[in-house]
Order: structure tokens, then C-alpha cells, then sequence
């Protein structure tokens, strides 16, 4: 099982992510794609409960995820709203 998200997803992620024609790699296509592989990572752990390979591909996964949140964020809260509503995840937990 593959891990990365088949051409024709990634194309269609971006598509619905992009912020003009020529964007393909801005912070929301990539919390976008980043979002998806979780996913599929975590599907695949539900399975294979002791694939702790896979579990820490997942962990840094998700950190990288949730340091682009932290970006958009800080220069954009509106858009990061935006985001995670689209995407149908929670927000990351910010220090006070």
C-alpha cells in the first residue's frame, strides 16, 4: 500500500485548494494534500495496528500539518477558519 496520494487526488486537491492558476504549492494546498495522507494513514493503522513504522510517518505528518496551520494562522486567521472548516479538522491547540 502506498502512502502518497495517487496523481489524479493530488490534482484534484489542488485544483479545489489553490489560490490562483498557477498555485500549487501555498500553505492551504499543502495542509490540503498533508490532510489527505493522514487520512489514508490512518485507515491504513486501524489495520495494521502495530505497523510503528507507518505510526511515525504519521506522527511527523501530522506535526508538519499542524506547523503550516500555525502560519496561516499568524498571517491570516480568517483564512485559517476558512480551512479547517473546509477540510472538517479541529484547530491546533495555541499556547496563552
Amino acid at each position: 500500500m502506498t502512502t502518497r496520494t495517487p496523481k489524479a487526488d493530488k490534482g484534484a486537491i489542488i485544483e479545489a485548494h489553490r489560490q490562483s492558476d498557477r498555485d500549487t504549492g501555498s500553505s492551504d494546498v499543502q495542509v490540503a494534500i498533508l490532510t489527505q495522507r493522514i487520512s489514508e494513514l490512518t485507515d491504513h493503522l486501524k489495520v495494521h495496528k502495530k505497523d510503528n513504522h507507518s505510526r511515525l510517518g504519521l506522527i511527523k505528518l501530522v506535526g508538519r500539518r499542524s506547523k503550516l496551520l500555525r502560519y496561516i494562522q499568524r498571517h491570516d486567521v480568517e483564512r485559517y477558519q476558512a480551512l479547517i472548516a473546509k477540510l472538517g479538522i479541529r484547530g491546533i491547540r495555541t499556547a496563552v
